[in-house]
């Protein structure tokens, strides 16, 4: 059984620990970053919308790496230690966090707890491959009592800020999410298995509202009396979230290519679902012309990326050049779009820089799951799924300086009803709908000279 801390007085200095959660910036996005100086400023990045910014990053981050291991476990895939290592790093970067304020031995306990529940889902994806009915209940019989426990002692440790049955409903909705898209992956039902993966994302994200509005509601001085729960930190956690889960898709279908895996068609159909969730936003201010417009644009990287995994399976050395030539004209054309788009806030120099790195890691981690070192392909799956969060408070902080005025309330936005978080109503595209109109015309008219320039090429 696992030793308990007292996890009232750990929880309750948490906010202590936060800086050293903050995943760094990318450098193409370096000029936006933590300018907390001026509070009376509206900007994307206070304290506690970092605080926010880290807890989504490493729980939407917890649940892709664990419906990969899942996957990988039920395969006996060769990789499958590498993705348990990477849920494990996950894991590390949480109590790393305690243990840095408390020593090692509360950040050893906090790592016990938080594996705890992981292991459950080890022994549930052990007993599907032994064809273990008893095994599996027994492995949901402890993750429902894991949950209430863990409830309760959050309910306590938030000063009731966050109630233990809400708590509850929203861990449940954790657990449903990463067996159903395990289920429906071990049954063949690829469809519905990614579907789960992509609800399992999200969810994360309103847990990150929930538990960061709750700490800094506690806490308000250490936080500077910011809130999570602005417009502007909303903009800021939806393109976090839809970038990153760009980057998580993207690896994922890379892989999934490369082994010629039966369920590859539908691994690039969520990466395609991803990127409707953009072009929706467009259309929905621009219209439909507009919508397809930016779907053909975006669609392109991918593409070559595409473009990048069936040359690598035919050996053609030359159509890989080929494929990173194009990502490279592609990053210099989408640099100098975002810059005439965000009037200058976003230099193209400093954003090609970034999607450079983007490339790298993408391809890195491709060619190194495909060449057997998966230690090297799994850092640096985690290094593309954090990168994308610099961009996205890059990105949020561009569009949030072009039009402070959209973005000024300081009135906290809704909280999740689940106080964990649950799926968003509105897909996470409102903030996306409120900036991409904000950008008016200026926008418009970069995106569709950006267009017709690559038409005429």
């Amino acid at each position: 059984m696992t030793n308990k801390v007292n996890w009232k007085k750990t929880f309750a200095a948490l906010p202590l620990s936060a800086a050293l959660l903050i995943p760094t910036a990318s450098p193409a996005f370096a000029d936006h970053h933590g300018d907390h100086e001026k509070m009376d400023k509206v900007t994307v990045s206070t304290p506690a919308a970092d605080l926010r910014a880290t807890l989504d990053h490493y729980l939407s981050e917890h649940a892709y790496l664990a419906v990969v291991t899942m996957q990988k476990g039920l395969e006996g895939g060769e990789d499958f230690e590498q993705a348990a290592a990477a849920l494990q790093a996950n894991t590390k970067d949480l109590s790393g966090a305690v243990g840095s304020v408390y020593g090692e031995e509360a950040g050893s306990q906090f790592e016990d707890l938080w594996s705890e529940h992981i292991g459950y889902f080890v022994d549930y994806v052990k007993a599907t491959a032994e064809d273990d009915e008893e095994g599996r209940q027994t492995a949901l019989d402890n993750l429902d009592d894991y949950r209430q426990d863990f409830s309760s002692f959050m309910e306590s440790a938030t000063g009731e800020r966050l109630e233990a049955s809400a708590l509850a409903e929203g861990l449940q909705m954790h657990v449903d999410q990463l067996v159903g898209a395990f289920d429906s992956y071990e049954e063949g039902d690829f469809d519905e298995a990614y579907e789960n993966l992509r609800m399992s994302i999200e969810h994360m994200y309103g847990v990150g509202k929930g538990l960061s509005t709750a700490i800094t509601d506690q806490f308000p001085e250490k936080f500077e009396n910011t809130t999570p729960a602005t417009p502007a930190a909303d903009l800021r956690a939806d393109l976090n979230h839809l970038l990153s889960e760009h980057a998580a898709l993207a690896v994922l279908a890379m892989q999934k290519g490369g082994d010629g895996a039966e369920d590859f068609e539908e691994a690039a159909e969520a990466l395609s679902h991803n990127t409707e969730d953009l072009s929706a936003a467009i259309s929905s201010v621009y219209g439909e012309e507009a919508g397809a417009q930016f779907e053909d644009m975006w669609s392109e990287h991918i593409g070559y990326f595409v473009d990048y995994v069936k040359a690598t399976g035919n050996d053609d050395e030359q159509a890989k050049e080929e494929a990173l030539k194009a990502l490279d004209g592609y990053r210099q054309e989408f640099s100098k779009f975002l810059d005439t788009a965000t009037e200058g806030k976003l230099m193209a120099e400093n954003t090609a820089e970034g999607l450079q790195m983007h490339v790298k890691q993408l391809t890195g981690a491709f060619d190194n799951y495909v060449n057997g070192d998966y230690e090297m392909a799994y850092e640096q799956v985690r290094e593309a799924y954090g990168h994308m969060y610099g961009v996205g408070e890059g990105l949020s902080g561009a569009i949030v300086e072009q039009n402070p005025d959209m973005f000024a309330s300081d009135i906290p936005t809704e909280m999740p009803k689940t106080g964990m978080g649950g799926t968003s109503e509105d897909g996470g595209l409102n903030a996306w709908m409120v900036a991409f109109a904000s950008m008016g015309m200026a926008v418009l008219a970069a995106f569709i000279g950006f267009r017709r320039k690559q038409d005429q090429a």
